[in-house]
């Protein structure tokens, strides 16, 4: 019966390879027509403005961003010229979704959950507390409907989302006392945006949402007594350990920040078909640029901070991320409840999450845990 199986299944993959043949050389066909018959190419140049809720070319974050605008110049033939602002050079840094929803400027590179007070729902789109990592979440976005339901939830708006970045699994943060229990969050001041603030607030602690840029002076001067930011490399070049003692990890709000790419549909729609399309590619080779280069720098940059800088590393006691991950089913239950449109995207999310998880638990799980060192 097996080998009855693989015959068979060996006859259909020759059908296929033969047919698959027959279209290659009608494809090489039409090619050759086409090279008589060139399509005419439009033109005409665009010149389009960025901005970003990072300081001007900040370390991967800022950096990205300018190498996607410098990517789209290239690919384009110059057609298609982007310049990019780093927060606070052109407008506010967190003020990018209204400016690029009114046609102020073409485009923004942040991360959605900055975007809560315009639809709650954007949240799903940048970190969700215990939620996907980056791997899952790109399967998701591109593979399993989520950057669908993101174009849908931007749509009112005039915008077109796309993923543009990943963080990968963050840090818990810096505080300036030790996180015992979860009794030690009550009056707490962090920074943290997005659904982890809501998690932080339901523990008894206040969450502040504040630009990279002002965060060090913050906590120095004892605005916020602690930050969460994003990971190690970061972390060191912000000088936190210089106003904060402890490091906790892990990272339960972001497991996996998605950076995205929004631009004013209208005018993503003026642009000719291989413009469009080469945003689109840009944009996914940030998605990969930057998330290699969280994990090439994180761990060097730790064993510094550890090494040279004596910061003591924390981990959050089990008891304290069990409370936390009950609070953020809280939370969730509560937006979802209250919100249809975070109801779909949630209910789409949490699907996902649950069928990844169980293929994740038997590959990558058993991988660390049993074979790598």
């Amino acid at each position: 019966m097996e080998n009855f199986k693989r015959r068979d299944f060996i006859k259909k993959a020759s059908v296929v390879a033969t047919a698959g043949s027959a279209s290659l050389l009608a494809g090489c066909s039409s090619s050759q027509q086409d090279k008589t018959t060139p399509r005419a190419r439009s033109e005409k140049t665009f010149e389009w403005k960025m901005v970003t809720t990072w300081p001007p070319h900040f370390p991967i974050l800022g950096e990205g961003a300018d190498m996607l605008a410098q990517w789209i110049e290239e690919m384009s033939d110059g057609r298609l010229k982007i310049q990019v602002y780093g927060g606070g050079e052109l407008i506010p840094a967190l003020e990018g979704f209204e400016s690029v929803s009114q046609g102020v400027v073409q485009m923004c590179h942040g991360v959605s959950y900055y975007w809560a007070g315009k639809a709650q729902a954007t949240q799903f789109f940048g970190a969700v507390p215990f939620g996907m990592n980056a791997q899952q979440l790109n399967a998701w976005l591109y593979s399993g409907g989520g950057l669908e339901l993101w174009e849908e939830l931007y749509e009112p708006f005039n915008l077109l989302p796309m993923p543009a970045g990943n963080t990968g699994v963050q840090m818990g943060g810096w505080f300036n006392k030790e996180i015992n229990s979860i009794a030690d969050f009550k009056g707490l001041k962090i920074r943290i945006p997005g659904l982890g603030g809501d998690v932080i607030a339901k523990a008894g602690g206040s969450a502040i949402l504040s630009a990279g840029a002002e965060i060090y002076t913050n906590l120095e001067r004892g605005v916020i007594d602690a930050t969460e930011w994003i990971g190690p490399y970061h972390d060191h070049l912000m000088g936190f350990h210089k106003a904060a003692k402890y490091y906790y990890y892990p990272g339960w709000h972001e497991p996996g920040a998605t950076l995205e790419l929004i631009t004013n549909k209208a005018a993503f729609n003026q642009l000719p078909p291989d413009l469009q399309a080469i945003v689109r590619a840009a944009a996914s080779r940030a998605n990969v640029w930057m998330l290699s280069e969280f994990e090439a720098k994180n761990n060097f940059y730790l064993k510094k901070l550890i090494d040279e800088h004596n910061v003591q590393l924390r981990k959050f006691p089990d008891d304290v991320l069990n409370t936390l991950r009950r609070y953020a089913a809280e939370v969730i239950d509560e937006l979802v409840s209250k919100d249809a449109m975070s109801n779909k995207i949630y209910a789409s999310f949490s699907e996902f999450q649950k069928n990844v998880n169980s293929w994740a638990n038997l590959s990558e799980k058993e991988y660390y845990t049993g074979i790598s060192s």
